[in-house]
């Protein structure tokens, strides 16, 4: 494996032509007419998630995955298997993502690593001219969220984030009938989630296993020894590597509420939970039991309960959102939702199979979480689409969710500038907003 960090990695000109020109031409008008229909793609991180959106991108007209990168070598044979029986060609294996932005061959990555690696590696996909679709949430904390945002407007390229439902037939027609008064005002609108975990027990300090490089693993983190309790998923409730289940799947539910209500920044969030569930039998840092409260300007709020270890599901679904207007109510679960009148009156049910299909959406059927989002990314790098969800709209739902466990963590209520974002007046919890990083990775436009 390569020993190159992101400062050296830069110095050796492995990130060039990166600006806003593409072959003399400006960047609108090489979306407008694309030199050819084929869109070369990379996987970055290919496990799991990874592999899911390999598949699909994999399964559209005239794309390539021509490289499967992941730092855990175990992962790449089946991903190669299954990639080259829905394109008929291998792609190549790689351990380094550093070295396959090199290759000018490659449109774009898609990123389902840690999410501490988001935003920094998506930054220097752009940097080396690649669009990119990452995963949620798209950023580790707020300070890398503004980053990524600033290097989507400077560098010309696509950045997508992982909300599919904002490319799905329900989610889309839920959003205009409640733009057309189906309830009245919304102003309140209730997310939730769901699951049923186990406890990850004490990590305790082993070897590296063979098949794992853990320095490239960590990257922009600060070092730490490997324990057996963190590598594929357990990262997730770690601090340093991870951003617990509030950005983990709440990000989700919240990007609906605040995209069905057309909300953008709030002015006050507070956060109560912890580690109630399994407290005391294992070393999960991030809450297993969470509320988060977030008040915006106009008498509107988004609130997100999330039960990590019980999986009671009081609207009869796992995850979803709940409306409420001053003319009725909607249940809303993925793929259907319920509207219910004044006097919670069930009044309309739809599904993506009854849902009609809005003019300026994707004509799509809902196949899968993700499906047309991935299609939507590679028809906008064609120049034929717009992003669903580019990454100037995901950060604002990344950083409600951000600012609920700063909220958390540091035991207070945030005030917040509706402006921006940006907390006031509040020294300790501002320590949240950045992170340290590994010295030589720090992510920089």
């Amino acid at each position: 494996m390569s020993s190159l960090n992101r400062r050296s990695f830069l110095k050796t000109g492995g990130i060039a032509g990166a600006g806003v020109l593409v072959a003399g031409k400006s960047f609108g008008s090489f979306l407008k007419n694309p030199p050819s229909e084929k869109v070369v793609l990379a996987g970055i991180g290919i496990r799991s998630r990874g592999l899911n959106l390999a598949e699909t991108f994999a399964s559209l007209p005239n794309v390539t995955i021509k490289y499967v990168v992941d730092v855990d070598s175990r992962y790449l044979a089946p991903a190669i298997a299954s990639i080259e029986k829905k394109q008929g060609s291998k792609p190549i294996a790689s351990g380094d993502f550093r070295k396959v932005l090199e290759d000018k061959e490659i449109d774009g990555v898609f990123i389902a690593t840690p999410d501490h690696w988001h935003a920094p590696m998506a930054i220097l996909a752009v940097q080396a001219g690649k669009h990119v679709y990452v995963e949620k949430p798209c950023s580790h904390n707020p300070h890398e969220g503004e980053l990524l945002t600033e290097a989507f407007k400077k560098y010309g390229k696509l950045i997508q984030m992982g909300s599919q439902r904002r490319s799905m037939s329900v989610p889309q027609t839920l959003v205009k009938e409640v733009k057309e008064g189906i309830i009245g005002n919304v102003y309140m609108g209730h997310a939730f989630y769901t699951n049923k975990r186990d406890p990850i027990g004490f990590g305790k300090e082993i070897a590296v296993p063979e098949y794992l490089n853990w320095d490239l693993w960590q990257g922009p983190a600060p070092r730490v020894a490997y324990r057996d309790n963190i590598h594929p998923y357990n990262w997730h409730w770690f601090w340093n590597w991870g951003t617990g289940e509030a950005l983990n799947n709440g990000t989700h539910e919240i990007d609906m509420c605040r995209w069905v209500m057309g909300l953008e920044y709030p002015t006050k969030v507070s956060s109560l939970g912890g580690r109630y569930h399994f407290k005391g039998v294992d070393d999960w840092q991030a809450p297993d039991t969470q509320n988060i409260m977030i008040e915006f300007d106009g008498g509107r709020t988004i609130t997100w309960e999330g039960r990590s270890c019980n999986i009671y599901d009081q609207y009869k679904a796992t995850r979803g959102c709940a409306f409420y207007g001053t003319k009725g109510s909607i249940i809303y679960k993925t793929t259907s939702y319920e509207v219910f009148d004044a006097d919670a009156k069930l009044i309309k049910s739809v599904d993506n199979k009854n849902a009609p299909k809005p003019l300026d959406v994707l004509n799509t059927t809902d196949p899968g979480l993700g499906d047309d989002h991935c299609k939507n990314f590679i028809e906008s790098i064609r120049g034929k689409e717009k992003l669903n969800a580019p990454v100037t709209e995901g950060q604002k739902s990344v950083l409600l969710c951000q600012l609920g466990n700063i909220s958390l963590r540091s035991g207070r209520t945030l005030n917040i500038d509706p402006a921006n974002g940006h907390i006031l007046d509040d020294r300790g919890a501002n320590k949240l907003w950045g992170r340290e990083y590994q010295h030589g990775w720090e992510p920089k436009l």
